[in-house]
């Protein structure tokens, strides 16, 4: 089983945000057409990703998670802002109690080690939802005067050549979305290749309750 753990906004926060970005979606052409947008059903937040683990792990890990979890109490975000990753991947910001995020965080990432799981390298200090990737050929952009690998939201040079992703990323500079509160962290099964348009298919396979014992999937 490939497994990741992972915050799941409410389905009025994913409402605000498929609004948001209908609007951006619907843009001058050449731009939206660059992006890979991705399905709404795989909007998320991950906490920790552990990779391909034997059948039958979920229910230790679940149990793991919970335990360390015991910690983290219930809290509120917001998606709010934009960015891009090594000018390929377009992400949603978080606002909102940041730090109980990256605390929670820590603990799936303890609890991945603690089951065996392949050490989750990725830097998960900025929490984010990712929505697009840039299509392959599409060519990274070219700046003049910069070397960094990522663009953060709202800041262009003058005179810089701007590729679909930051300039997309620029519009959504400033949405803020609304607050939800974080009282539970789903362990998810990922299937490459067997979501719609053949991306990811994510299937819930361990809940837990931030406020008490797991529950079921």
């Amino acid at each position: 089983m490939r497994l990741f753990a992972a915050v799941w906004p409410p389905d009025e926060v994913l409402d605000h945000l498929d609004i948001a970005l209908a609007s951006v979606r619907g843009g001058p052409s050449g731009l939206s057409s660059a992006l890979r947008w991705s399905a709404r059903e795989t909007w998320h937040l991950t906490a920790a990703f552990y990779g391909d683990l034997p059948d039958g792990a979920a229910p230790g890990l679940t149990a793991d998670l919970a335990a360390l979890a015991t910690g983290v109490q219930p809290y509120s975000l917001r998606l709010h802002g934009a960015g891009v990753f090594a000018h390929r991947t377009l992400w949603v910001g978080v606002g909102g109690d940041v730090t109980a995020q990256r605390q929670l965080t820590a603990a799936c990432v303890d609890a991945g080690e603690a089951a065996g799981a392949w050490p989750d390298q990725r830097a998960r200090d900025r929490p984010h939802l990712t929505v697009a990737r840039v299509r392959p050929g599409s060519g990274p952009p070219r700046r003049r005067g910069s070397s960094s690998a990522s663009a953060p939201a709202g800041r262009r040079g003058p005179g810089a050549d701007e590729d679909a992703a930051a300039i997309l990323v620029h519009a959504l500079a400033v949405y803020d979305g609304p607050t939800w509160q974080v009282d539970e962290l789903l362990l998810v099964e990922s299937r490459p290749g067997a979501g719609r348009g053949g991306g990811p298919l994510y299937e819930p396979v361990g809940r837990i309750s931030l406020a008490g014992p797991p529950r079921a999937s």
